[in-house]
């Protein structure tokens, strides 16, 4: 059972995890473009802004599979106190709130795109957040890879690598 569980849950990360990663790293360079005063204000541009958005909301709300199953998997195998684990479960709260600032600030872009009466003082200002969006996306995917190596390697472990 517990090898099903280690599975599932390291599919999850793969499947659930890797694609919010992409789409919040993506977005910032697309509403860039998007939102430059000469920029692609096509359908074509925004749809690709509004997709990475969608991505990433969609598959932040069912990436809370991912660690449920770490907390099943990490009681069946009775390492629930070990340090790394503790470090990966700090590491994925602090992942979960850099993510959520991003939805939150991808929110924003969308609803400027949305709004037909925007100043371009408005757009400047929007635009003025993108790089701070993209050094938290950035930040969003260097935590996931720290958690990854952490939950591979398991140093201090007796079953560690």
């Amino acid at each position: 059972m517990t090898k099903l569980l280690l599975s599932l849950h390291v599919l999850g990360a793969i499947v659930l995890i890797g694609p919010s990663t992409v789409a919040a790293s993506l977005f910032p360079r697309y509403a860039r473009q998007v939102l430059a005063p000469d920029g692609d204000r096509t359908p074509a541009g925004t749809s690709a802004l509004r997709l990475l958005h969608r991505v990433t909301r969609v598959y932040a709300g069912v990436s809370i599979a991912v660690p449920l199953l770490g907390f099943v998997t990490a009681m069946k195998m009775g390492v629930l106190g070990d340090a790394w684990l503790i470090a990966s479960i700090a590491l994925t709260v602090v992942a979960a709130v850099l993510l959520a600032f991003a939805v939150f600030s991808q929110d924003a872009v969308i609803d400027a795109l949305d709004a037909p009466d925007r100043t371009p003082a408005e757009v400047t200002a929007l635009s003025s957040t993108l790089p701070r969006l993209a050094m938290v996306t950035g930040l969003f995917s260097l935590t996931w890879a720290v958690v990854t190596v952490l939950m591979i390697i398991r140093p201090g472990s007796t079953t560690g690598a």
